[in-house]
């Protein structure tokens, strides 16, 4: 039996740097994946991604924020269980939860949060009868590393940021990069749009809308796709074709805990430190809903900030924390280390 002080599902970024937040409150966690390694979709799906938002960091790749996140919390010394998914949870006379693992493993905590991103997922794929043939093969719907496609002819397909974003990325990397939408619109952050009608006039992106690929050809790899625009039917030679139109989030067993859900996402109230309809119990990250809720990497931290204060009053009920600013307060590792905060200067004036 594993105990811990926070049990946290979901070693994605939210659910790292929960380590940190709840080390500074001398609190223990413990983190359960179904993923072999920490980061979810940063590590798993868009390690070579680069992130624009996460403060303090004009750009960082995804797989670098993981490492990041992971050395804060390292001097907490975080207890992780991967490869593994939570499967049930059972609440004991005492307060305590247990929550058991697809493969057995028990883990026992006073207070479980759920940061699980958008749970377990799976690529949507676009209706081609024979794009299995290739997957593998010229054929990708995630990725996870762009050097592949260094000088190579790249097809991406949708109308989203990851086909805006990687479109634009891959620019200065493959030989070729067309980007392909059915609609001449599309649905990510405008700046990106902006950023690729500027590579097509450079010629650095071919931009092909209203379009759609209906086929697929090659032997063993990949060589070409048939496009349909405007009722006309085109062959462009490629290398890759990467469609990326999202992703469809599932909550797994999670979904059986009795927990309020609405739209695939736990409902909590953010009044209450995003604890869900089951004292004790929260959700933090992309995993919840409230009215407002955005979901963006900062949130999740913000949402773990306010849960572990929440946390704190449960596993120490009647005990008073007065925060300190680590500026002021240092931090204090779980293996004794300690991080002094610089000695204030004082100049008086007379």
């Amino acid at each position: 039996m594993i105990q811990t002080d926070i049990l946290i599902i979901g070693a994605g970024p939210t659910g790292l740097f929960t380590v940190f937040e709840a080390g500074l409150l001398k609190l223990k966690c413990h983190l359960i994946d179904a993923l072999p390694q920490a980061g979810g979709q940063c590590s798993e799906i868009y390690p070579k991604k680069p992130i624009y938002d996460i403060p303090g960091f004009p750009e960082i790749l995804a797989g670098d924020l993981t490492k990041n996140l992971l050395e804060q919390g390292k001097q907490f010394q975080p207890g992780f269980t991967f490869g593994e998914r939570a499967e049930t949870i059972e609440k004991l006379e005492d307060g305590n939860f247990i929550v058991t693992t697809n493969k057995g493993t028990k883990h026992q905590a006073p207070v479980v949060a759920i940061a699980g991103g958008l749970g377990s997922f799976e690529p949507r794929k676009p209706p081609l009868e024979n794009i299995a043939d290739y997957e593998d093969k010229g054929v990708e719907y995630i990725i996870r590393d762009p050097e592949i496609y260094r000088d190579k002819k790249v097809v991406i397909a949708g109308g989203g940021d990851s086909a805006l974003d990687w479109s634009i990325f891959l620019a200065d990397i493959a030989s070729e990069v067309t980007l392909i939408h059915r609609r001449n619109e599309f649905r990510g952050a405008l700046d990106s749009v902006e950023k690729v009608q500027e590579l097509k006039l450079l010629g650095k992106i071919n931009l092909i809308t209203p379009a759609e690929v209906t086929n697929l050809h090659g032997e063993d790899h990949i060589e070409g796709i048939t496009i349909l625009k405007e009722g006309e039917e085109q062959y462009l030679e490629t290398d890759h074709f990467i469609p990326l139109f999202g992703l469809s989030p599932k909550l797994g067993p999670i979904a059986n805990w009795g927990l309020e859900i609405e739209k695939n996402a736990i409902k909590v109230d953010n009044t209450l430190d995003y604890q869900t309809n089951i004292p004790g119990v929260f959700a933090i990250g992309d995993v919840n809903t409230y009215p407002g809720k955005l979901k963006l990497i900062l949130c999740g931290f913000h949402e773990a900030t306010l849960m572990c204060q929440a946390a704190y009053k449960i596993i120490n009920p009647g005990k008073k924390f007065v925060l300190k600013y680590t500026t002021v307060s240092g931090i204090n590792g779980f293996d004794g280390t300690r991080k002094e905060a610089p000695k204030a200067v004082v100049q008086a004036i007379v």
